[in-house]
Parts: C-alpha cells; structure tokens; sequence
C-alpha cells in the first residue's frame, strides 16, 4: 500500500502539468502507484492517440512528477497503444 502523502504530491503534481496537456486538447487520469513505485496514468483526449504521447509523459509528466516525489521510479501509460492498434 502506497503512503497517501506520496499519492497526494503526485495527483498534486499532475493537477498542476495538466493545464499543459489541456491547451492542446488532452489530459491525464491518475489510476494508481504500485509496489514498484509506478505512477500508472491513462491518456485521454487528444493526448490518447497522439504519437507525442510517449514523450509528453516520459520527458515531461515522468520528470515533473519525480521531482516533486522522489520516491517514484518510473511513470507508465495503462491505456497506451499496441502495435496491433495500428492495423499492422
């Protein structure tokens, strides 16, 4: 069971990057922290599809979250698209 404070500083976190996603028509769903210390998140909106996405979180939203809470090892998208998605 992860602490409260450590979700409360994430979801703080991201309530404050998601203006951010918004102004380019996406945002983000907190789902939960696990045993590993894993921010789970689920893209939504414009932020869903977009090829971007994967950057957004990992150069933007991982590293704004790990500097506001340490204690996270890695922030990954639960609703990310698979190869298969695409048709291929």
């Amino acid at each position: 069971m992860v602490d409260e404070k450590i979700q409360a500083t994430v979801i703080e976190a991201l309530d404050m990057f998601r203006p951010q996603l918004q102004a380019d028509g996406g945002d983000v769903e907190f789902v939960n922290i696990d045993d590993e210390m894993r921010v789970h998140l689920n893209m939504k909106g414009a932020c869903g599809g977009c090829p971007m996405a994967v950057m957004d979180l990992k150069m933007g939203i991982e590293q704004y979250i790990k500097d506001a809470c340490p204690e996270i090892t890695e922030v990954v998208q639960d609703n990310a698209m698979k190869f298969e998605d695409f048709g291929f």
